[in-house]
This record gives structure tokens, C-alpha cells and sequence, in this order.
């Protein structure tokens, strides 16, 4: 998979995350550096562990799928990116539950699950494809991190408005890679 590509899926998948830490950054007063640390961390190992876990379903798969794998890829980055901005449109753009908070316990491994099932369903696009996932898994988690960390400290300075936005983007990056990997088989 080209640098540029995975970049996009890592970002693309990270922003739930980031619309997620947008609110939260926003919710907790005061926001600590430990606050910061245990939601990106966890983001960022979730983010990490899914796609891994989808890309050893598909492998295991491959060979009954091979003559569709490129379609099935394409569905399920659809769906992922179509739910996303469905999400977003309606104003379900990842609020956290209500807790006093939720950047621990219960609250912070069910955040962690909620905003990582897409990078489930990416790796296993990955898997059917015949892409390696060492790479993708590291990119697709610093990168969730990251914009979990971004996220919270800009949740803290210009409040949750941008959170629909962010998801929305994310759901359209989804779309095009998995038009692109349409298009790339039957290119081939």
C-alpha cells in the first residue's frame, strides 16, 4: 500500500477519535496531561489492535472471496464512510457517554471500542487485498493518537463545533479509497 494511501485510511479512521477527544476536551474541567495521555493511549491501541484483528479474519478467508475481494473491500469502506457521515449529518458526531470521566473505567474502553470498529472492518479490506498490516497497524495507531491528543487540546480552546465536520471528512476519505481499489482492479 502507497505511503500517501495509508496516511489518508489512518487518518480517515482516526476521526472518530478526534471528534470523540473534541468533545471530551471540551467536557472535562481542568484537562490534565494524564486525562490526555490515557485517551490517545487507548485510542491509539484500539486503533491499533482492530485492524490487525480484521486482517487476520480476511486472510483467513481470502481464497473463498478472492474473485470479489475488491468489491467486498469497497463495501465495507463505503459503509464505514457512508455511516460516518450519516452519523455526523444527524449530530451523533461521538459524544461521550455522560461520566464524570470518561477518559477512565467503563467510559474509556467502551470510547475505545465505539470509535475503533471501522479500523475492524479496514483491516479486514486490508486482508482481502493482499496488503502487509505491520505498517498500517503502527501508522493507523500513532496516527489515532495523535489526533486524539490534537482533538483534546483543541476540544479545550474552540468547543465541539467542528467535530460533524471532522467525521464527515473522515466518512468521504473512506469512500474514495475504496473507489480507488476499485479502480486499481480493474485497471489490472
Amino acid at each position: 500500500m502507497d505511503w500517501w494511501y495509508l496516511l489518508a485510511l489512518a487518518a480517515a479512521l482516526a476521526m472518530d477519535a478526534f471528534a470523540v477527544a473534541l468533545v471530551v476536551g471540551l467536557s472535562l474541567r481542568p484537562l490534565t496531561r494524564r486525562h490526555v495521555f490515557r485517551l490517545s493511549f487507548h485510542f491509539g491501541l484500539f486503533q491499533a489492535l482492530m485492524p490487525a484483528i480484521g486482517w487476520s479474519a480476511a486472510v483467513s478467508v481470502h481464497r473463498h472471496v478472492a474473485a470479489v475481494d475488491h468489491w467486498v473491500a469497497f463495501g465495507l469502506l463505503a459503509s464505514i464512510g457512508g455511516r460516518m457521515i450519516w452519523n455526523a449529518s444527524r449530530g451523533g458526531a461521538g459524544a461521550p457517554p455522560a461520566a464524570a470521566d470518561p477518559t477512565a473505567g467503563w467510559s474509556l474502553v467502551l470510547l475505545s471500542v465505539a470509535t475503533s470498529v471501522d479500523a475492524l472492518a479496514a483491516g479486514f479490506s486490508l486482508g482481502l487485498i493482499g496488503s502487509a498490516i505491520l505498517a498500517p497497524v503502527a501508522v493507523i495507531g500513532i496516527v489515532a493518537a495523535g489526533f486524539t491528543v490534537l482533538g483534546m487540546r483543541l476540544g479545550r480552546r474552540i468547543g465541539s463545533g467542528w467535530g460533524r465536520r471532522v467525521e464527515i471528512l473522515g466518512g468521504l476519505i473512506l469512500i474514495g479509497i475504496g473507489i480507488k481499489i476499485v479502480l486499481q482492479h480493474l485497471a489490472a
